[in-house]
């Protein structure tokens, strides 16, 4: 029964009248629902599968359901996993590859829209869509990574916040570009694409997750430039992880990804026959390219991979591009466009590319060979538009480069036999085709921005308009081109130069005024009612009308800045004037250069407006009309005001300095008594150091006087026994215990003369020891007075010693006469004559070993008088560094006296300050009181740091510090 309902489905002849697709989905449905059997069911899913394109709205109604069911619980069965799979993308795919009228593909993705939203009704499904893509079979991870890729086609921002939020989610996908079937891996690559569109925090795994890696070495296996598709696929993703992703972007440089792509760009000599893969795929390396230096970054990431592509010899290869013969001209066009941003404001980059030569015969500079394809009317337009970005990124902040294309105009510089970068622009700037003349002016302009110097050296440049006829100067001509009514383009290039010259440049305005035709013509082109197409034209003759008053410098008697002002009142009206000068920003096209610096237009008609120049005019478009509808008492209140300020300013600045200095001596006078305070605290610490070495010779002298103690006590004691077994028990009519003591007595003398002898060659070390340090101290300027009172009590002790020492000695000498006297009294006894001849010799040695102690007593008591002298030199050394202290200490005190009186002058100091401060409040005030805004102090000091010009009524005052 089942396969004859199967057969009824799948194009077997019925048995009675067919059923309709809604009611075999309908069955079929019930059949993936009520099936015990896994074949049965994986037939229904087969058969839903082949219906569901024909009937895709009734299957995405039907089963959905019931095909997220099977996902769920079928999960060993990979067939049934697939076919359910194809089944839902299927459904929710919108299939672009067929041909449709427009209302049959309006209705395809919104039925796409309808069943993905069905499905991401429940968050968990694209959880279970992302754990089947770990199945390795290949029925399963294919279709789940087209139906993931169908799904973020249709509802971005939903899946990608629950992939976002999916454990491991991201790793999952990173793990196709491994898959070794090319199929799932190229599939892998299209996910990620529309994964990391437009979600920076996805951009960032994806990138952590190793992308930067894989996706080179994928480029690199399918060959670069020529490979195919995948390659295309590779640098897609590449370009949406690092756009506009600074984090992203930081990454690829650290990790010296921008060298791999040097390798990109290395074409050979036979340029022809380039497939259209190929210039595909160069068009995407090169945006690339940009995207890591586009004017859009921050300018620290900006500089720093212009410098690694420098370093790496990326901006080499790609300056090889544009120099090869045989490139296809889009190619061309955007390696010119790259080669702008790598160089744009980048002094090395800009640097290197003015030293590259263009391989003809003589070599040109590639800048020369450039110039003449922007004037060159047969070249086609996005070329020319490239070359005048390229020259304005090599002049951007490049005072060097300006200053050499200027001097290419200048007479001494000229040369006759070649072409230079000064002869094109003017040839491009007096041609015949409007579009020259304007990027001409243009570029001549971006030569000239912000260099006063170049603006004034320009003022040398004469022309040779004719033969028989005086040479005009380069201001003259372009004012001359201008009255002859040439073409609204022309016109406006060259309005938008003589802005951009006479600006910031009163030098300039006076050649300017000195012609006495200008200011009429000027005057007469504002005051006409002229169409449409002339409204830019009357703007901007009326912006370079009020540059001319603003940075008028009053040389001229005929055009000072009132009777310039009295003429646009009677002439124009003020009124007027500023509704034409409004012209210039109102215009559509204003808005779109001011975007980005590119020039980009859609035709050359539109090419009217300059990046640059737009931010010339929002400068001076506010202080040009406060400037016309000032009155000449006004201006008179405020250059008096001015110049008060100036007076003030420079007394501020005075005191200013003033108060730099005290601040310098201040602190050389801190650094002074914190060298002191470090001396003194150095020779404390030596001190310290002197005592405890003091301390431990105390500790060693008490170490060897005990331990001599006991060697002297075992000494007497064994000649003591020995005296008494040889002599018997008595002697002379002595006891052997008188005789004992005796001995004793002599063996005691004897070792205390050892001790004495030894304590007095420590004390003298101590005393050498003391005097190295006092000298030393005295060298130093001794800061320490108190302490050197603790050394001198340490003096006085040992003195006390040596006195205690003295009186032992003298005590000794008392016991030797006590001894003489005793052994008189023994020789004197009756006794035997051999023990009498015993006893003499005895006393003999007793009587010889006295006198020798006696002489170094005496010896000991010279030491004694030498180390009382020792004392005395020491006493007056301490005396000496005593009275240096007291020295030091005066100055110590003068010093801080010093301190105390320049902050006494300081303050005094601020209080005149204040005074001023409370001065320059009431001008202020009343500068605002009679209508006029005056910026803050502050303001003004933020503007110079960051280099800003602010639209204030001070713009006048910055204006005049800028041509200084």
């Amino acid at each position: 029964m089942t396969m004859n309902f199967f057969r009824g489905v799948m194009g077997g002849q019925p048995a009675g009248p067919q059923p309709t697709g809604a009611e075999t989905i309908h069955k079929l449905c019930d059949r993936v629902a009520s099936s015990t059997l896994l074949e049965d069911r994986r037939d229904a899913v087969r058969a839903l599968k082949s219906l569901s394109k024909k009937y895709r709205l009734e299957v995405g109604t039907q089963a959905m359901d019931h095909l997220v069911h099977i996902l769920q619980t079928d999960r060993s069965d990979s067939e049934i996993l697939g076919y359910a799979l194809d089944t839902l993308y299927n459904i929710i795919c919108n299939d672009e590859e067929e041909e449709q009228d427009e209302n049959a593909q309006k209705q395809e993705e919104d039925l796409g829209v309808l069943f993905t939203d069905k499905f991401l009704g429940d968050s968990e499904n694209v959880t279970l869509l992302l754990t089947l893509l770990e199945e390795f079979d290949f029925h399963v991870r294919w279709p789940g990574v087209k139906l993931l890729t169908a799904l973020l086609k249709n509802q971005c921002n939903q899946v990608q916040g629950v992939i976002l939020v999916s454990p491991m989610g991201v790793s999952r996908l990173m793990d196709l570009l491994a898959d070794s079937r090319e199929v799932i891996r190229n599939d892998g690559l299209l996910l990620l694409q529309q994964l990391t569109k437009g979600n920076a925090a996805i951009q960032k795994i994806v990138a952590f997750e190793n992308a930067f890696e894989r996706l080179l070495d994928i480029i690199t296996e399918e060959g670069s430039s020529d490979g195919g598709i995948v390659v295309e696929d590779c640098l897609l993703l590449l370009v949406n992880l690092l756009k506009n992703n600074s984090s992203n972007q930081n990454f690829f440089k650290e990790g010296s990804y921008i060298q791999r792509m040097k390798p990109w760009f290395e074409v050979g000599d036979d340029n022809s026959g380039w497939s259209a893969q190929k210039v595909t795929n160069l068009h995407l390396m090169l945006q690339l390219v940009r995207v890591m230096v586009s004017p859009v970054n921050s300018p620290g990431a900006t500089s720093s991979c212009q410098k690694s592509m420098y370093q790496c010899g990326l901006l080499q290869q790609l300056c090889t591009i544009l120099m090869a013969t045989g490139v296809p001209a889009d190619i061309l066009t955007e390696t010119i466009n790259t080669v702008s941003e790598v160089i744009r404001g980048s002094q090395i980059n800009q640097d290197y590319f003015a030293s590259v030569n263009a391989p003809s015969n003589p070599p040109r500079p590639a800048i020369v060979v450039l110039l003449m394809s922007m004037v060159n009317e047969r070249q086609p337009f996005v070329l020319r538009c490239a070359v005048l970005y390229c020259f304005q990124c090599f002049l951007y902040k490049n005072q060097k480069g300006q200053g050499e294309i200027v001097a290419t105009l200048l007479p001494s510089t000229i040369d006759a036999n070649s072409i230079s970068a000064g002869q094109l622009l003017c040839g491009g700037l007096f041609s015949a085709d409007s579009l020259s003349n304007w990027c001409a002016a243009v570029a001549l302009a971006h030569a000239l921005q912000d260099n006063l110097t170049q603006k004034e050296q320009l003022l040398r440049v004469q022309l040779a308009t004719s033969l028989g006829k005086p040479p005009v100067s380069l201001l003259q001509q372009c004012t001359n081109i201008l009255s002859q009514g040439s073409k609204v383009q022309t016109r406006v290039g060259l309005l938008m130069l003589l802005c951009t010259w006479i600006s910031n440049c009163p030098i300039a305005v006076t050649h300017f005024l000195h012609n006495q035709e200008n200011v009429p013509f000027l005057t007469g082109q504002i005051s006409e009612n002229l169409g449409e197409d002339e409204r830019l034209v009357q703007g901007l003759c009326a912006l370079l009308l009020g540059i001319c008053i603003y940075y008028n410098d009053n040389s001229l008697e005929n055009y000072t800045k009132e009777k310039l002002k009295q003429l646009i009142e009677k002439r124009i009206g003020k009124e007027n004037f500023v509704e034409k000068l409004g012209f210039v920003t109102k215009h559509e096209l204003y808005s779109r250069a001011a975007q980005k610096p590119q020039p980009v237009f859609p035709s050359p008609e539109q090419m009217l407006f300059d990046h640059e120049f737009t931010k010339l005019v929002k400068e001076l478009e506010g202080v040009i009309t406060k400037a016309v509808h000032k009155t000449s008492e006004e201006e008179k209140k405020e250059e008096e005001v001015k110049k008060t300020l100036e007076q003030h300013d420079s007394i501020v600045i005075q005191y200013k300095d003033l108060i730099r200095d005290q601040d310098t001596q201040i602190q050389e006078l801190r650094e002074q008594v914190s060298t002191l305070s470090l001396n003194s605290e150095q020779m404390h610490n030596q001190i310290i150091q002197q005592q405890s070495q003091i301390q431990q010779h105390k500790d060693q002298y008490n170490i060897l006087k005990l331990k001599l103690g006991k060697d002297s006590q075992g000494l007497s004691s064994s000649q003591g026994l020995s005296s008494s077994q040889g002599e018997g028990a008595h002697v002379n009519g002595l006891h052997s215990e008188e005789l004992s003591q005796l001995r004793e007595e002599v063996e005691e003398l004897r070792r205390q003369h050892t001790l004495q002898h030894t304590q007095l060659s420590d004390k003298d070390s101590l005393i050498n020891t003391l005097r190295c340090g006092a000298a030393a101290q005295t060298a130093e300027g001794g800061a320490g007075g108190s302490d050197n009172t603790d050394l001198l009590g340490e003096v006085e002790s040992l003195r006390s010693r040596v006195q205690a020492q003295c009186a032992e000695i003298s005590q000794l000498q008392t016991e030797r006469q006590e001894l003489i006297r005793r052994a008189e009294a023994v020789s004197s006894a009756p006794a035997s004559s051999s023990e009498s001849s015993a006893d003499t010799v005895k006393v003999s040695e007793l009587e010889s070993r006295l006198a020798a102690q006696t002489t170094e007593t005496e010896r000991l008591k010279e030491e004694c008088r030498g180390l009382r002298e020792g004392h005395a030199g020491l006493e007056q050394q301490l005396a000496s560094a005593q009275s240096t202290v007291a020295i030091e200490q005066t100055e110590k005190t003068k010093l801080q006296q010093e301190v105390q009186e320049s902050k006494k002058e300081q303050d005094d100091l601020l209080m005149l300050l204040a005074d001023q401060d409370q001065k320059i409040l009431n001008l202020k005030q009343r500068l605002r009181d009679l209508g006029e805004t005056i910026e803050d102090e502050d303001e003004l000091d933020a503007r110079d740091q960051f280099g800003e010009d602010d639209d204030d009524d001070d713009d006048e005052e910055e204006d005049e510090e800028n041509n200084d």
